[in-house]
Parts: structure tokens; sequence; C-alpha cells
């Protein structure tokens, strides 16, 4: 089955940092436009950033850009989400997908058409 593994999840204080990282199982991301998801208790999906394949163009929804950054080790075949000081409300599970239409702000707004090959997603909680 292709899907995106999602790891780096932790519990961490309000103020830290955490990497998350998204790595395809059984196909490259070379042809992909990688996108962050969450969805916290009692909420919606929210789409978090975004990243393109080849001209490295990056989207950020508004809650999170400042303090989260999206990157991608081809080599390593991994995009990752550095997150920095972390709020309780970024506590979640947080998801990665690919898609071949590239990285827009429309790729991280709701209902998230085009999107596939979604992980289970790595939990992240924000409490003192």
């Amino acid at each position: 089955q292709l899907q995106f593994v999602e790891s780096g999840g932790a519990l961490v204080q309000p103020g830290g940092s955490l990497r998350l990282s998204c790595t395809p199982s059984g196909f490259i991301l070379d042809f992909f436009a990688v996108g962050w998801f969450r969805q916290s208790p009692g909420k919606e999906r929210e789409g978090v950033s975004c990243i393109s394949n080849f001209d490295d163009i990056r989207h950020y929804g508004d809650a999170v850009k400042d303090r989260f950054t999206i990157s991608r080790d081809k080599a390593k075949n991994t995009v990752y989400l550095q997150i920095t000081n972390l709020k309780p409300e970024d506590t979640g599970l947080y998801y990665c997908a690919a898609t071949g239409n590239g990285c827009s702000q429309q790729t991280i707004t709701p209902p998230f058409y085009g999107l596939d090959y979604w992980g289970e997603g790595t939990l992240v909680t924000v409490s003192s």
C-alpha cells in the first residue's frame, strides 16, 4: 500500500520545538508536492504547509506561519516540518499527503482536493 509514514511527534512543553518527518512507503517523492495537515481534538482537519517538488515553492497556514518551516531532503526522500515556539493549540495529529498538482494556497485549504497517500499521522501534544 502506498502511503506516507509520519514520525517525530511527542509530548512537549509550551515554547518547545519539534521536527516532524514524512517519508513515503513504496514511492519516490520527486514528482509530488507534499503537504502537512493536522487535526486537533474536536476540530476539522487543517492545512498547515506544503512544498513543491521542483521549484521550492512553500505555503503556510495563517495560524502557523513564522513558527513552522517545511523542507524536503531529496536524497533521503523525506519532507520535514520544523515547529518552534509550540503552543497548546498546536496539539493534534499531524499528517502528510502528496499531490501532483503542485503546492499552492489551495493545496492546504479544505476540501484538500487532489491529495493522496495519507499516512496515519504522528501525535503532537503541547502541555505543561
